[in-house]
């Protein structure tokens, strides 16, 4: 009796049902192992970098924890042992805290009469091309200003040239230390254009401006805004301290 068409389509699908059975048996039976075993890795693998991120954001967390009592303590005048406590934050794997414990360290080198060394930790955040440009830019100032007697006019030029820039955040601070070098190399004109710049600055602090109108008026330089600058305002712990020791030099010489 000849099998119906039915019957036998019916049969091939059992065939292949069974030979795929036998293949998936054999692909778990050669691969199976494997296949589970790189399965484990994985979970192992983020397990592990769970437990690592979580570990670096405790870390983190505790060194910011430790910075802010470092730098309540130099702010109410104790300065023993803020040094050591601020080294090893100057090798932490967060940017920000790394940043903010080398500028503490140069801060507090400063108060102690250690320009040299603040020099050094004012230059490791500038060559630190890991932190944010911020501190970057702002630990330049710094240097600059701290080691100002000692650089040749036209090295602070070129080095705050970028910086002492209508617009720029650190306008104020770099021209300033800009106006002065160019005085040093009697570039009179110059150094007044740039004072009359900083003095009709608005986004400059007061204070400052109004050491670029009276820097202004020496040279020449009717610098005055049409809104004066408090004239009387207490001058800040300015960001470039050698900078206004060097224009009043620069005051006596030109008068």
């Amino acid at each position: 009796m000849a099998i119906t068409p039915q019957d036998n389509s019916a049969f091939m699908r059992e065939v292949d049902e069974e030979v795929r059975r036998d293949q998936t048996a054999d692909f778990w039976q050669r691969w199976g192992l494997w296949i589970a075993g790189v399965v484990l890795l994985g979970l192992a693998a983020f397990g592990g970098w769970l437990y690592w991120s979580n570990s670096q954001r405790a870390a983190a967390e505790t060194q910011v924890e430790e910075l802010s009592s470092i730098l309540e303590s130099l702010d109410e005048g104790n300065f023993a042992g803020a040094d050591d406590r601020l080294v090893p934050l100057t090798e932490s794997g967060s940017p920000g805290v790394r940043a903010a414990a080398l500028l503490a360290r140069a801060d507090l080198a400063l108060r102690q009469g250690e320009n040299e060394a603040a020099v050094n930790h004012f230059a490791a955040v500038v060559a630190d091309e890991a932190l944010p440009e911020p501190y970057r830019n702002l630990a330049l100032v710094r240097q600059t200003a701290t080691e100002f007697s000692r650089l040749e006019p036209q090295a602070v030029i070129d080095r705050l040239a970028p910086l002492a820039q209508p617009g720029t955040p650190w306008f104020g601070s770099a021209g300033e230390l800009t106006a002065i070098a160019l005085m040093q190399q009697d570039k009179n004109d110059e150094a007044g254009a740039l004072w009359a710049q900083i003095a009709g600055d608005e986004t400059v602090p007061e204070t400052l401006r109004t050491r670029a109108v009276q820097m202004a008026g020496v040279l020449g330089v009717d610098a005055v805004p049409d809104e004066p600058v408090d004239m009387d305002q207490e001058q800040p712990a300015a960001a470039a301290p050698v900078a206004s020791d060097a224009a009043a030099a620069e005051t006596e010489t030109t008068q």
